[in-house]
C-alpha cells in the first residue's frame, strides 16, 4: 500500500477553491493596502479568481458596509468587524487575523529628520513643528489621546491639520514645508518612499500603538466558496510572508 504524502498548501487550496473565473469583492482598510494588494495578487495566481478590492478608512467601512454596500470579504479593525457582525453584515465567527500596523513619523523629503527617539524628544518636536498633520481614522484617534498624555494636546490642536485618510496626510507633507510633521500608518508611508517624503521612523516603543486587522466574510457573500478560500489563504505561509514584507506584522 502506497503511503500518501502531505499535500502542499497550494494543492489543498486548489482542491477547495472554485474553478477559474470565480469573482471576489473585498473592502479593506487602507493601512494594510500594501500587504493586502500582495496577498490578492498571490491568490489570483493560485486560483485564477477575479478579485476586486476597494480601500477605505475604518469609519468609512463601518458606514458603507453597515449601510448596505456589498462585499464578499471585509478587512478592518476587530471593533469594526464586531460592529458589522452585530448588525448581521459579516460572519464574525469566521474571521481570520490579518496582522497589525504601527504608527510612523514622516517629513518632507530633504528635511532633516526630527528627533523622536523618546517621549520627551517627540514632545519637543511637536512643539517646534509649524503644523502637525494626521488623519481622522483609527490612527488619528489614538494620536489625539497620545498628544494629551504628553501634555501638548492644546498646542497641537492649535496647529493640527486633519484629513479623512492617510494618503491625504502624505500629500500634504509633500506639498508643505520642512517644518510640517506628519503621522500615519507605517505601511502607508512606505508607499510614498522616493516620491517626496522621508520616513523618520516609528513612534518610540513606549508610545507605539498598533492597529490590528481581521478579515471576515459577508453574512451572505455572493460567492461563499471563494470567500472561504481567500480567508484560508490569508493564513498560508506565502500570504503571511507577503504581509510581513510590506510592514503588516
Amino acid at each position: 500500500m502506497k503511503r500518501l504524502l502531505p499535500l502542499p498548501f497550494a494543492a489543498i487550496l486548489f482542491a477547495c477553491a472554485p474553478a477559474s473565473g470565480a469573482t471576489l469583492s473585498i473592502v479593506s482598510g487602507g493601512a494594510v493596502e500594501p500587504g493586502v494588494t500582495s496577498v490578492v495578487a498571490l491568490f489570483r495566481a493560485e486560483t485564477g479568481a477575479d478579485v476586486k478590492v476597494r480601500f477605505a478608512t475604518a469609519p468609512m467601512i463601518l458606514q458603507r458596509i453597515g449601510g448596505g454596500e456589498a462585499a464578499d470579504v471585509v478587512i478592518a479593525p476587530p471593533a469594526v468587524i464586531d460592529a458589522l457582525a452585530n448588525a448581521g453584515k459579516v460572519d464574525g465567527a469566521a474571521r481570520m487575523a490579518v496582522g497589525r500596523v504601527g504608527i510612523g513619523v514622516v517629513v518632507r523629503d530633504g528635511t532633516p529628520a526630527p528627533d523622536i527617539s523618546s517621549a520627551e524628544m517627540l514632545k519637543r518636536t511637536l512643539l517646534d513643528a509649524r503644523s502637525v498633520v494626521y488623519n481622522k481614522a483609527s490612527t488619528g484617534l489614538y494620536l489625539e489621546q497620545l498628544f494629551d498624555r504628553l501634555g501638548v494636546g492644546p498646542e497641537v490642536k492649535a496647529k493640527e491639520v486633519r484629513y479623512p485618510d492617510g494618503a491625504a496626510v502624505i500629500e500634504h507633507i509633500i506639498r508643505g514645508s520642512g517644518s510640517d510633521i506628519g503621522f500615519g500608518a507605517i505601511t502607508e508611508i512606505a508607499l510614498y518612499r522616493g516620491k517626496g517624503v522621508r520616513f523618520v521612523g516609528p513612534l518610540p516603543a513606549g508610545l507605539q500603538n498598533y492597529t490590528s486587522y481581521a478579515a471576515a466574510p459577508s453574512a451572505m457573500p455572493g460567492d461563499g466558496e471563494t470567500a472561504a478560500a481567500f480567508l484560508k489563504f490569508i493564513g498560508s505561509p506565502a500570504a503571511r510572508a507577503a504581509l510581513q514584507a510590506r510592514g503588516v506584522e
